[in-house]
């Protein structure tokens, strides 16, 4: 019994059995029937379905949690207004297309030559590099003393954000960190990769996990830590976990 793929072959392929009676099929084609001819039977050699071997080692680093998670409720009175979060988004906006045009200005220069990146894969390095040594080592900051972390960044925008979200999962929220993260999430651009989109949902939920906590609406992390929620939930358009006015 002929195959689903013998039986409909002939007819994509026409070739008249006459053109064929002398065809050796061990040999090559001498004209256009015979190649017809040399086609059909190739392809009904080949197995219906194919299974390509992966290697699950290939894979590890390519997949994604994606969680669907809301943020924690404002503590009464912690929250901010609509109007607060519009405007916030639209000067995030602004940031944004600002990056944009400067993007296309540092595509042609060069970092100097003194300063020292971190590789991508180097977690810690990077922790050090945005936040500096003294908060990576939770040692307290001299007033007289500089904040020693640099001011370049050239890695993948997620390897960064990543690193810098996974060090907040275990710390708690500075000013320094704060920068780094709006200064990324303006970087990131849209529409979001699976990995980018779980990682700035990661940060919201975060984010609005020190604020439940917070004693008073004077800490001077509310107002960092409702725009981090802001960003991600009314630009990024994650709005299940935005603040409700």
């Amino acid at each position: 019994m002929k195959s689903d793929v013998e039986e409909l072959m002939p007819r994509f392929l026409p070739v008249e059995s006459s053109d064929l009676e002398d065809y050796n099929s061990t040999e090559p084609p001498r004209n256009p029937q015979e190649y017809l001819r040399y086609v059909q039977r190739e392809a009904s050699l080949c197995p219906d379905v194919v299974v390509a071997p992966i290697d699950p080692k290939k894979l590890k680093k390519q997949s994604v949690n994606v969680s669907i998670a809301g943020c924690l409720a404002a503590p009464q009175g912690f929250s901010p207004t609509l109007k607060w979060q519009q405007q916030q988004v639209g000067k995030f906006s602004e940031v944004r297309q600002s990056v944009n045009r400067h993007r296309q200005h540092w595509k042609a220069h060069f970092l100097d030559d003194n300063v020292v990146m971190p590789k991508a894969e180097d977690e810690d390095g990077w922790k050090r590099f945005c936040l500096g040594e003294n908060i990576c080592l939770d040692i307290k900051l001299k007033e007289d003393m500089e904040n020693p972390g640099l001011d370049y960044v050239k890695s993948t925008i997620s390897s960064v954000l990543e690193c810098l979200i996974n060090w907040f999962e275990e710390n708690n929220f500075v000013p320094q960190l704060g920068r780094w993260l709006y200064a990324l999430l303006a970087c990131l651009e849209k529409p979001l990769l699976p990995e980018a989109h779980s990682l700035i949902r990661q940060l919201a939920r975060r984010c609005s996990a020190v604020r439940a906590v917070l004693e008073n609406k004077d800490d001077d992390r509310l107002s960092a830590l409702n725009l981090m929620i802001c960003i991600v939930a009314r630009y990024f358009e994650q709005n299940d976990l935005a603040d409700k006015d």
